[in-house]
């Protein structure tokens, strides 16, 4: 890299100029730094949602055999509060990037879950500790929840528009798997220990962290023409496009980590199952379903972000009913299949959301520059709001992981079961059905206020609906 590509800032070196559009740019040196920090990135993001799941798969230890006499309402608190944190905190997070550098605050975040980390290791071998203190000190693990935002913000600003699809489904498939890879380190430590082992599984994360905060350092830069844009989050937080996209993404990504957090949960409470015959099956969900995320992003470049998500909410709907019958008749075959299904079909809805999102903003910044409005100027105030925007829906879709968790808690305590829970999701997909195809799927009869388009002869259709067709 050229002395003029480089720059130094007190904290950690810095790139001053970074063009992924400019392909000759790409070819001759941007596509190997910005892989470079892909997989950096990767690796502290999966750590970040191994902390932020760590208490689901805690609480499988915590059974009478080891001293807790939590009610399953109680347990079902305790991740959602956990989630809350997570959710809340990725607002911040996405500003933190271009604020601090994305290399300097990943070494800073990374570093920051060994509190939560540290604190489990102690309250899993309290089981004496009142709730109320336990419930505050284990939400300090959502802190690991705010890691995806600034990750996702720091990998758009790498990669050009035409690669983002995969990059950003690499890098949030790669922070997904976490949540798979410590239910598989529970079960291990379950396996080995018993139940008296929690604080073995907590304690395995602090090395590792050390590791990821090393890494982060030494391959990770920071890109100096990335801004902090209170301005472009205010401006995604006023777009109708940022809250349909949000609505959309409560389904696919607040399913994913809401259900990964309650399936133990849900096997132990509906089926009986023990620590260790839950803890063998619930890593196998939310395994497939990160790893197919990445899938889902590269079947939107090639399908159209809209229709895969269309169907794939019908999907979800289907394999919701299928749980609901499975849960009526007992079979925990059946209830177990459904429910894999069903985290496959979130990670690819997970991935065909994700990409619709510059996918929407770059069409409406063409519409714009065919109107009139210089393409740069177009250009570059719809890249600021789509930065914005892929950090506050993540922020917002993370909220529906604490709907799910609240909806269970809430239908166990009223009905000592799940399956008013399950009618509640199986509604609310079809409302995300119904929404894709009326805003980006049907052909629009009336101009849009936002963008001026529309389908009369003049103004042809809708930009947005473009992520599509």
């Amino acid at each position: 890299m050229t002395s003029r590509d480089t720059a130094h800032r007190p904290g950690g070196r810095w790139i001053a100029h970074w063009d992924p559009e400019d392909r000759e740019f790409w070819e001759d040196q941007g596509r190997r730094i910005a892989r470079r920090n892909l997989w950096a990135s990767v690796f502290a993001e999966h750590l970040g949602f191994s902390v932020w799941s760590i208490w689901s798969v805690l609480t499988l230890f915590m059974v009478p055999e080891t001293g807790f006499d939590f009610s399953p309402a109680q347990k079902f608190l305790l991740v959602s509060v956990v989630s809350l944190v997570g959710a809340v905190l990725r607002v911040p997070y996405t500003l933190a990037v271009p604020m601090l550098g994305g290399r300097n605050w990943t070494v800073v975040s990374v570093l920051t879950l060994l509190v939560p980390t540290v604190i489990a290791v102690v309250l899993i071998q309290s089981p004496g500790t009142p709730f109320w203190v336990f419930l505050l000190l284990a939400a300090t693990a959502g802190v690991g929840g705010g890691n995806f935002s600034s990750s996702m913000a720091n990998i758009n600003f790498f990669f050009p528009e035409r690669e983002k699809g995969l990059a950003l489904g690499l890098n949030a498939g790669g922070g997904n798997v976490g949540v798979a890879v410590v239910q598989l380190a529970g079960l291990g430590v379950i396996a080995a220990v018993g139940v008296a082992g929690g604080w073995a599984l907590a304690g395995l994360y602090i090395p590792l962290l050390l590791v990821a905060a090393v890494v982060s350092w030494t391959r990770m830069d920071n890109l100096g023409t990335a801004r902090a844009d209170v301005g472009a989050q205010v401006a995604a937080a006023k777009d109708r496009d940022f809250w349909i996209m949000s609505l959309l993404y409560i389904g696919t990504f607040g399913s994913f980590i809401g259900y990964s957090f309650a399936f133990g949960l849900l096997l132990q409470n509906q089926f009986g199952r023990s620590p260790l015959e839950a803890a063998a099956v619930t890593f196998i969900g939310p395994l497939i379903g990160s790893l197919i995320r990445p899938v889902g992003g590269l079947m939107a470049d090639r399908f159209g972000g809209a229709r895969v998500t269309l169907w794939n909410f019908a999907a979800m709907a289907a394999g919701t009913g299928l749980i609901i019958a499975a849960s009526a008749s007992g079979s925990l075959a059946v209830f177990t299949g459904a429910f894999i299904v069903l985290f496959v079909l979130t990670g690819i809805g997970n991935g065909s959301t994700y990409k619709m999102i510059p996918a929407i903003y770059a069409a409406r910044a063409a519409d714009l520059a065919a109107r009139g409005t210089p393409r740069r100027r177009a250009e570059e105030h719809f890249r600021r709001v789509s930065g914005a925007a892929l950090g506050l829906v993540g922020a917002v879709g993370a909220m529906g992981g604490v709907g799910i968790n609240l909806v269970f808690r809430q239908s166990f305590a009223s009905t000592g079961g799940a399956v008013s829970a399950y009618t509640a999701f199986l509604a609310f997909y079809l409302v995300c059905f119904a929404v894709t195809w009326a805003v980006y799927l049907r052909r629009p009869t009336a101009v849009r206020p936002d963008t001026g388009a529309g389908t009369d002869a003049s103004s042809g259709p809708d930009p947005a609906a473009q992520v599509a067709r």
